[in-house]
């Protein structure tokens, strides 16, 4: 059942605050889900990153100066890029609550006009959920601001480099699965060693099966059923390493000196270099912490890694390595074989089921990164549905869901090997991570204004291990770094087509708008017939008179006794609140009865399912005509801005375009579950409001409302070349018969549905 309109404004209200202002209880509540959800993926790499490391040559080395030259870079990778870089640093860079690498890009674009969205306005920077502090620019940020702004070419660059680093995580959301999953599984040969590797396949498809067959229920449930398996699995590989480290070697606490990488390095060549491949899996997860940050808020997932996560991690990297020192013949299996005997079977239970809730992290992100994709034209149209009435965020998208199991399976069965996996889960964590670093750059220095040389320290420090490890990685493509290239390839020619489709169909309606003069001089009645009730006509464009206008007209000559021209569009902020929602001005004269409405959501906002959208409509028309004729300024029109002397209107103020000032909101009804407009509510409504044009708005609104659609193709020009014209009319056109229509994303009544079929030739 979807939640109440009361229900979203809770939600807003939480993510909005970021859970600042809740209690200490929550704060623990949602740190305790955190483990469930965020930490799976990272507390399950210890089953795998020793036996990928030494899965090469560097096997050949059994001297305890590689063991413990390994786990040193363990410790120090996992200290700087996952303690340091992530939890102190970025976590700190959060819009408004929401992480990832398109949170990092939607900051960048309202600091420095970097917008891939067509149709934004002057006016949206007002949002409250802008909070934008007006610091004046640096000479270093403004340089940088005006090298994207003069130079369309590296605006597109970087629209490039962010849907990477989002395929990539993408990518995680498919290999963390199969990894996480076959190397629990695996285990059990030790213990039933005429057990065939097909069986153990065939197990571990049946857990992803299961896995993904429950992601329905939401990450709510899904958090609570798995944070105490991962609190259990923490417990566990830590008190095993602390066992193995008393019982090993206590000496292993030298290994952490830095000065044993270098000795590594030295003794080991260029098989340690491409070893880096298997440490750098020690880290795989610690993106997911900034991609599910929207999920809980920054200060819970703090609190959970550096109490329990990290401590927990390290002593279990030590233990095993303690281990190995003194059985260098268990390097591919070293973990399953430290287990002491006497408890090997409930730790290899806890550890499967450890691996399934691994695996959630990487979907529930992949849940947030589509759905960003989403609302930033960056990725065909999908069903997210959400999960949670109080944490808005928690999501769940079918579609996306189902292939990401298909996917696993197809890596699950294809490759049948975790070191195959690995150094294809290698190289995507990696790519994922630069580009953060890359963007987290950016944002020191256009955002925080901070000194260039603070920001290319960062960029220096943190890029450069993040390159030697990628480097280390790519060594290993044919030996299956290839998929995450491979599957990259894929969802950034869909993500960069659709994008690219968008636009041109935007810049096609601009430059085909219908004539203001044109529909003046044809009158009051504009020439045509007009029946009773309100028209809505859907339209990306927030000035002007859309091209369907007038295809629709020309067709059939008569429209409804008030048209309102509908713009529905997300703004780079992830929340706007119902207060600040709707933008109303005319279109034409008075007697025209025409209207624009610009209906604005955040890129995290639900949009159009919770709440009655025709209601709020006709109640803020009527608030928007009553407060024009009480300013006394006389009807605002797009015409009207030829007499302030070509005044654009998306600069007037907001007082003068929408009334949504502090004093319409204390005067005027607020929301859709404020006032409910139906039958008896009319009627009072009417007789609290004598003014004729209120009147006929809500006598139309008896009438009825219909929705009038553009149902557009899109096709290249003859002149077009050759991959432009693929791009349009083959793949464009196939997506856009594949994915959900804009008639069930605006949620429109098919009873009441029309549409216009259009040729949109880009």
């Amino acid at each position: 059942m979807s939640p109440t309109p009361s229900e979203e404004s809770i939600e807003q209200e939480i993510s909005q605050q970021n859970v600042k202002r809740v209690s200490c209880t929550t704060v623990l509540t949602l740190a305790y889900q955190s483990l469930g959800v965020v930490y799976g993926d990272l507390s399950t790499s210890p089953l795998y990153v020793y036996k990928a490391t030494f899965s090469g040559k560097l096997s050949l080395h059994e001297n305890d100066e590689e063991i413990y030259g390994v786990l040193s870079f363990i410790f120090w990778t996992f200290t700087l890029l996952a303690l340091f870089k992530y939890i102190f640093i970025v976590m700190s860079t959060a819009d408004n609550g929401e992480g990832g690498t398109f949170a990092l890009y939607s900051l960048l674009c309202r600091h420095a006009r970097l917008s891939i969205l067509p149709n934004q306005q002057a006016i949206d920077q007002k949002l409250s959920a802008y909070a934008m502090e007006r610091s004046a620019d640096t000479r270093q940020s403004f340089a940088m601001k005006s090298v994207f702004e003069k130079h369309p070419k590296f605006r597109q660059g970087l629209l490039i480099f962010v849907l990477l680093g989002t395929c990539m995580a993408i990518g995680d959301g498919i290999l963390t699965p199969a990894i996480s999953v076959l190397s629990a599984v695996s285990g059990v040969q030790l213990k039933i060693t005429e057990l065939h590797e097909n069986h153990v396949v065939l197990i571990s498809c049946v857990i992803l099966v299961v896995l993904f067959s429950l992601q329905h229920h939401g990450t709510h449930r899904v958090a609570f059923m798995f944070a105490p398996i991962v609190t259990a699995w923490l417990l566990c590989i830590s008190s095993i390493g602390i066992y193995n480290i008393l019982r090993w070697n206590p000496h292993i606490f030298c290994a952490l000196s830095p000065t044993y990488m270098l000795k590594f390095l030295k003794s080991t060549g260029i098989e340690g270099w491409i070893s880096l491949g298997g440490v750098v899996l020690s880290i795989t997860g610690v993106e997911m912490m900034f991609a599910d940050l929207g999920h809980f808020s920054a200060l819970s997932i703090k609190i959970a890694f550096t109490v329990l996560v990290y401590p927990s991690l390290i002593l279990a990297y030590m233990g095993e390595a303690a281990f190995l020192s003194r059985h260098h013949e268990d390097l591919q299996g070293s973990f399953y074989k430290a287990i002491p005997e006497a408890v090997f079977w409930p730790v290899f239970i806890v550890a499967t089921f450890a691996a399934v809730v691994a695996s959630q992290a990487a979907i529930s992100a992949t849940f947030s990164i589509i759905s960003q994709c989403c609302a930033l034209n960056c990725f065909p149209r999908v069903k997210i549905v959400h999960t949670s009435r109080k944490i808005s965020g928690q999501i769940y998208i079918p579609e996306v869901n189902w292939m990401l199991m298909c996917l696993c399976l197809a890596v699950t069965i294809g490759l049948r090997d975790t070191n195959m996996m690995g150094h294809a889960y290698g190289l995507a964590v990696t790519t994922v991570m630069l580009v953060t670093t890359c963007l987290m750059a950016m944002v020191m220095i256009i955002v925080w204004k901070l000194q260039i040389f603070t920001a290319v320290a960062f960029l220096v420090f943190f890029g450069s291990m993040e390159l030697l490890y990628i480097s280390a990685s790519f060594c290993k493509v044919p030996e299956g770094g290839w998929i995450p290239l491979a599957l990259s390839l894929i969802f950034l020619t869909v993500m960069y087509v659709w994008n690219y489709g968008t636009l041109q169909k935007h810049q096609f309606d601009a430059e085909n708008k219908v004539s203001m003069n044109r529909i003046l001089r044809l009158g009051p009645s504009l020439g045509m017939v007009r029946v009773p009730g309100i028209g809505l006509i859907y339209t990306n464009l927030v000035t002007g008179v859309p091209a369907v206008f007038g295809h629709f007209v020309t067709n059939l000559p008569a429209f409804h006794q008030v048209l309102v021209f509908v713009c529905v569009k997300s703004v780079q902020v992830p929340y706007v609140c119902e207060k600040e929602r709707f933008l109303i001005s005319r279109v034409g004269r008075k007697e025209h009865s025409m209207f624009r409405c610009i209906v604005r959501y955040g890129y995290k906002n639900l949009q159009q399912e919770n709440y009655d959208f025709e209601n709020t409509l006709v109640s803020e028309l009527v608030q928007f005509v009553e407060k024009e004729k009480e300013s006394g300024l006389g009807p605002i029109t797009e015409e009207s801005s030829r007499e302030f002397g070509n005044l654009d209107i998306e600069a007037l103020d907001a007082s003068e375009l929408t009334f949504n000032d502090p004093s319409h909101e204390e005067n005027s009804v607020q929301s859709s579950h404020d006032i409910q407009v139906m039958k008896s509510g009319d009627e009072q409504l009417e007789n609290s409001l004598p003014k004729e044009e209120s009147l006929q708005i809500l006598k139309a609104r008896e009438s009825g409302l219909a929705y009038i659609l553009g149902h557009s193709h899109a096709k290249a020009k003859k002149s077009s070349s050759i991959i432009k014209q693929v791009a349009i009319d083959i793949v464009y056109a196939f997506l856009s018969r594949n994915c959900r229509g804009p008639d069930v994303v605006l949620n429109v009544p098919h009873a009441s549905l029309l549409e216009v079929g259009m040729i949109y030739y880009v």
